[in-house]
């Protein structure tokens, strides 16, 4: 039972963090913003485990701590945004950020001896199928490179970057870090985070920050809900579960980021979209049964 609140809090939650991508645009660098937030998630849980008095990792599993957060956290995202930035249209970015459950699942077998039946390959593939349906409307232009942006092929190669990145934390979780407490944890991965964040601040010289009450918000939902929260229940769901099904979940993201689209902005939903949202719930429910 405390599972399935926990799944159903984490896609409600991750699948909010297109919205807030969109809604930082007008105010803020977006790697900035990354970088403010990470740094704010770690301080937030540094405090809570102070107060908790929660056992910190031995001083030996800190770059291990440091790297799980760089992959899941700041690569993943950064890289995201880079491409985004470079041309490469939103919705190729979030089909391609889809792939990663059926990574996980495949790469989970050689590693962790995890065994998905047939029944969950199948789930896989419909959930697979439900996100390309509800992103074909978007799916149009993929790379189209502004005046003065990187190649294409080097906006597509950084792009499955991003993919392998978050693909390489959660296995990453499950495997070397399964027994620090979640609290510290959180605090030093999105430490690691944020030395990503900010590197790539500085290579891409990002300094815009208008302090809008719209930016200041979606910077405290990002380190709260979906730094803190959401990648909290990722964590613990990858530590306690099947990697395969545990990620099967972002499948529902890119879906109910459309509906949130909907209701917040007015977008469209075509009925392909609604049946892509309907195919992609039932692949997840057979995914991770």
């Amino acid at each position: 039972m405390l599972t399935s609140i926990v799944a159903a809090a984490f896609v409600a939650l991750w699948s909010t963090g297109f919205i807030v991508a969109r809604a930082i645009k007008p105010y803020a660098d977006p790697n900035l913003f990354l970088l403010a937030r990470f740094a704010g998630t770690a301080a937030l849980f540094a405090v809570v485990a102070l107060v908790a008095r929660a056992p910190w990792p031995a001083r030996r599993e800190w770059p291990r701590h440091l790297i799980a957060g760089a992959l899941l956290q700041g690569v993943y995202l950064g890289a995201s945004y880079w491409a985004v930035a470079q041309g490469l249209n939103a919705g190729v970015m979030a089909l391609l950020g889809a792939l990663q459950p059926l990574a996980t699942a495949v790469l989970a077998v050689p590693l962790f001896n995890e065994r998905l039946p047939a029944r969950g390959w199948l789930g896989m593939a419909l959930g697979l199928a439900g996100v390309a349906l509800v992103l074909a409307p978007k799916v149009t232009g993929g790379v189209a490179p502004p005046s003065g942006a990187a190649p294409a092929w080097l906006v597509v190669t950084v792009s499955v970057l991003a993919v392998g990145s978050i693909t390489a934390g959660s296995l990453y979780q499950k495997g070397k870090l399964a027994q620090s407490d979640l609290r510290t944890a959180v605090a030093v991965q999105n430490f690691g985070a944020a030395i990503v964040a900010a590197v790539f601040v500085v290579l891409l010289h990002e300094t815009r920050w208008i302090g809008a009450p719209a930016l200041w918000v979606s910077l405290v939902w990002g380190v709260v809900f979906l730094s803190g929260g959401a990648v909290t229940m990722l964590m613990w769901m990858l530590r306690r579960g099947n990697a395969a099904r545990a990620t099967s979940l972002l499948f529902l993201a890119p879906p109910l980021a459309a509906l949130q689209g909907y209701g917040l902005f007015g977008e469209t939903l075509a009925p392909i979209q609604l049946a892509g949202f309907a195919l992609a719930l039932v692949g997840v429910v057979l995914a991770r049964r």
